[in-house]
């Protein structure tokens, strides 16, 4: 099932040192790009989790940037969760809110190497197309950007 969430809560902010720490691992300092549960709470930021029988599967944040354009943060699925559709129930979603909310576009901004690979795969088959940085990402050989128009 998936709900609106605290970014702050124990499970949920251990999943997302998980995410942060994915990203550090794999990522240039310069482009980790991901969002500190700090930043979660900001008042732009609606934040969901993915739960079966209250166990924590994934997570997803859905950031407005402005009145027709939306990003898409803090996509992480549980390692042992992952092949079981929950990245995809989590995108379906955020684009359902987005679409609700009058967002006329969805972007999202990845990581371009090979430990995201299954990432733009996911993105892609939503329909999302390779775009140039938005917002106020540099351009970066390590980053991918992604857009939706709805």
């Amino acid at each position: 099932m998936i709900s609106t969430d605290d970014p702050r809560g124990g499970d949920v902010r251990e999943l997302l040192e998980r995410h942060l720490g994915f990203a550090r691992a794999t990522t240039a300092p310069e482009d980790v790009h991901a969002l500190d549960v700090d930043a979660l709470v900001d008042p732009r930021v609606t934040f969901f989790s993915f739960r079966a029988e209250g166990e924590l599967l994934g997570v997803a944040a859905l950031k407005r940037l402005d009145d027709e354009h939306a990003e898409i943060k803090s996509m992480h699925t549980a390692e042992a969760a992952r092949g079981r559709g929950i990245g995809r129930a989590l995108v379906d979603h955020l684009l359902g809110v987005a679409r609700e909310r009058g967002f006329r576009r969805v972007s999202i901004e990845t990581g371009a190497g090979p430990a995201f690979a299954a990432a733009r795969r996911l993105y892609a088959s939503a329909g999302f197309e390779p775009c140039g940085p938005f917002a106020d990402y540099p351009d970066s050989p390590n980053s991918a950007h992604m857009t939706l128009r709805l």
